[in-house]
C-alpha cells in the first residue's frame, strides 16, 4: 500500500473510530466490560492473571486512543484555522498579518496577545461597541492617540509657564 493510500485509509479509519469511540454505545460497552470483569473476580479468586487482564486491556486501549484523539484534534484544529483564515482574508478591516498566526513562536504569540490586551484597554474609551480595527489601523490610531496626548501635555505645560495668557 503506497503512502497516499495508507494516509487516506488511516484518515478514514481514524474518523470512523473517533466517532464510534465517542458514542454512548462505546461508553456502555466499556462500562459493561468493567462490570463483567468485576463479576468474574470471585470466579478467578481475584488472581494476578485476572488483574493483569484489565490492566493490559486498558493500557492498550488508552495507548491507541491517544493517537486517534490526537489525529482527530490535529484535523479539527487545521480545519478551524482554515475557516478563521478565510474569515480574516475576506474582512477588509482584518489584518492579513494574522493569517497563519498559529505558526508563530510562543514568544511572538505572547507579544501579539499583549498588543491585543492593550488594544482592548484602549477600546474601552471608544464611543461605539461595534468599532473594529485591524492591527494596522489600531497601530495608526494608537500612535495618533499618543501624539494627541503629547500635544495636550505640551500645551498644558506651556499654559503653566505663561499663566497670564489664560
Amino acid at each position: 500500500m503506497n503512502q497516499n493510500k495508507f494516509t487516506r485509509f488511516f484518515d478514514h479509519f481514524a474518523s470512523k473510530a473517533t466517532k464510534a469511540t465517542g458514542s454512548s454505545g462505546a461508553f456502555l460497552l466499556a462500562s459493561l466490560s468493567i462490570i463483567v470483569w468485576l463479576i468474574t473476580g470471585p470466579i478467578f479468586n481475584y488472581s494476578d492473571t485476572w488483574q493483569l487482564i484489565i490492566n493490559t486491556s486498558t493500557t492498550i486501549v488508552t495507548f491507541l486512543m491517544v493517537f486517534l484523539i490526537q489525529k482527530a484534534q490535529n484535523k479539527d484544529s487545521l480545519a478551524m484555522q482554515i475557516k478563521l483564515n478565510e474569515l480574516l482574508a475576506v474582512n477588509r478591516k482584518a489584518s492579513n498579518r494574522i493569517l497563519n498566526v498559529e505558526d508563530l513562536t510562543e514568544e511572538e504569540l505572547q507579544k501579539l496577545h499583549q498588543f491585543f490586551c492593550k488594544l482592548a484597554e484602549e477600546s474601552k474609551n471608544e464611543a461605539s461597541l461595534s468599532e473594529s480595527h485591524s492591527i494596522e489601523e489600531a497601530e495608526d490610531i494608537h500612535e495618533d492617540k499618543i501624539a494627541a496626548r503629547m500635544e495636550r501635555r505640551a500645551a498644558h505645560k506651556e499654559s503653566q509657564k505663561h499663566p497670564a495668557n489664560n
